[in-house]
C-alpha cells in the first residue's frame, strides 16, 4: 500500500469506465481520473472521444446494445452516477435497479476490480413519493441505520449491485451524497445552475431574488457536496482497501444555515442586497415563482451571447424546491469515511462561488 493509502496497483494498469460521464458527478469524475493519469471511457447516450477520453454512446436502457458497445472493453473500474427519473417509484425502482443490472451484466467478461455507486441521502429520507414525510432517522444521517421500511430505488440498485460483486468477483463501494453541486447542462438535479438563472433573471427583469424553501430549511443546519469532492471519495474508496465494500456518506464537511448561505450566494451572484428575501411565512417554490419569467431566458441569452437559450438545459426548479422544501434539518456525519482514512473537505461557499465563476467562463450566465 502506498503512504496516501492507496493500493500499490499501478494507474498504468487502472482503466475507469465512468457511466453518465456527461452529468454533474461523472464530468467531475472525468476530470479527476484524467487528471490522475487514468485510461478512461466515457459511457454516455451520445458520446465523443475528447480530450484524451474515449466516449461510449449506449442507451442503458437497452441490454442487447449495451453488451454490444462493452463488449470489446476490459475496465479495472466502474463509476456508476446515472439514473433516470421515472413518474412512480415502482418505475424508478424497475428502471434504475435494471440499468445497475444490465450494465454489469455487460461486463462479465471484464477484469473488474471494483465498482462504485452513487445514491444520496433518499436513502434515509425516503423517495420522491414519500420524500421525508415518514419516519426517518434522527440527524445527521449514519451509514448503519436500517434502510426505510418504504420502497426505494437506491436500495434496488444497492441490491443489483451486491448481488453482481458477489457474481463477479469484485469490491463495491456506495456513495451516499446530499445535494450536488457542479458543472453540468441539462442535468435534472442541478442546484448550483438553478440558482445562478433564478439571480440573473432577478437581476435582468428587476425581481427579488427570494429564498423558495421551507422555515426548517431556512434557519435549520444542512449541508452539501461539492461534486469535486465526491469524485475524489469515490476514486480514493475504489483504490484503498478501506473503501472495499462500504456504504460511505459524503459531504463537504461544513455546515451552514440557509439564512446565512443566501446573501452570500446573492452577492456572489451580482444581486443588489436589497432585492434579496429570505423566509416569510410560507415557502415560495421556484416552480410557480419562475413561470412567468421562463420566456424571457431566450432573449437575455441572446442579449449576453449566453450558449444554452433553453431555460429547461439550465435550470431544474423542481429539484431545488423538493431540496429547499423539506420540513426538517439535514446534515450528514461524515465520521466512517474520516476514520477510514480521507480526509477531503470543502467549504461550501467557497465551492458555489468557484462553480458560478466557471459557469460565466463558459458563458452559461452573465
Amino acid at each position: 500500500m502506498t503512504p496516501d493509502g492507496t493500493t500499490t496497483q499501478s494507474t498504468a494498469q487502472r482503466s475507469a469506465l465512468v457511466v453518465g460521464a456527461s452529468g454533474i458527478t461523472g464530468s467531475a469524475l472525468v476530470e479527476r481520473l484524467t487528471q490522475d493519469g487514468w485510461e478512461v471511457s466515457a459511457l454516455s447516450r451520445r458520446a465523443g472521444t475528447r480530450n484524451g477520453v474515449r466516449g461510449i454512446a449506449a442507451d442503458l436502457r437497452d441490454p442487447e446494445g449495451l453488451r454490444s458497445a462493452l463488449a470489446d472493453e476490459r475496465p479495472t473500474h466502474v463509476f456508476f452516477t446515472a439514473w433516470q427519473r421515472q413518474a412512480t417509484e415502482a418505475e424508478n425502482i424497475a428502471v434504475n435497479s435494471a440499468m445497475v443490472r444490465d450494465l454489469l451484466a455487460a461486463l462479465d467478461h471484464a477484469p473488474l476490480a471494483h465498482v462504485a455507486l452513487v445514491t444520496g441521502l433518499k436513502h434515509y429520507l425516503g423517495p420522491f413519493e414519500a420524500y421525508a414525510a415518514g419516519e426517518m432517522p434522527d440527524t445527521p444521517f449514519h451509514e448503519e441505520e436500517p434502510r426505510l421500511d418504504t420502497p426505494n430505488f437506491y436500495y434496488a440498485q444497492e441490491d443489483e449491485l451486491f448481488a453482481a460483486a458477489e457474481r463477479q468477483g469484485f469490491t463495491w463501494s456506495v456513495h451516499r451524497s446530499h445535494t450536488v453541486i457542479g458543472h453540468a447542462v441539462g442535468n435534472a438535479m442541478n442546484m448550483g445552475l438553478t440558482l445562478a438563472v433564478q439571480a440573473t433573471l432577478a437581476k435582468e427583469l428587476d425581481l427579488d431574488f427570494v429564498f423558495p424553501g421551507s422555515e426548517a430549511q431556512w434557519n435549520g443546519l444542512t449541508d452539501m457536496t461539492d461534486a469535486g469532492l465526491l469524485a475524489e471519495h469515490m476514486v480514493w474508496a475504489a483504490t484503498s482497501p478501506e473503501g472495499a465494500d462500504e456504504p460511505f456518506n459524503i459531504v463537504n464537511g461544513d455546515v451552514f444555515r440557509w439564512r446565512w448561505m443566501w446573501p452570500r450566494l446573492a452577492a456572489h451572484l451580482g444581486v443588489d442586497p436589497a432585492r434579496v428575501v429570505g423566509f416569510s411565512e410560507e415557502a415560495r417554490p421556484l416552480e410557480q415563482q419562475m413561470a412567468p419569467y421562463e420566456a424571457a431566458w431566450a432573449g437575455i441569452a441572446e442579449r449576453h451571447g449566453l450558449v444554452e437559450p433553453d431555460i429547461t438545459r439550465v435550470a431544474s426548479w423542481w429539484h431545488t424546491d423538493a431540496d429547499l422544501g423539506r420540513a426538517m434539518e439535514v446534515v450528514t456525519d461524515m465520521g466512517k469515511s474520516r476514520d477510514a482514512g480521507f480526509t477531503g473537505y470543502r467549504r461550501t461557499e467557497q465551492a458555489f462561488a468557484d462553480l458560478f465563476a466557471r459557469y460565466r467562463a463558459d458563458r452559461l450566465i452573465p
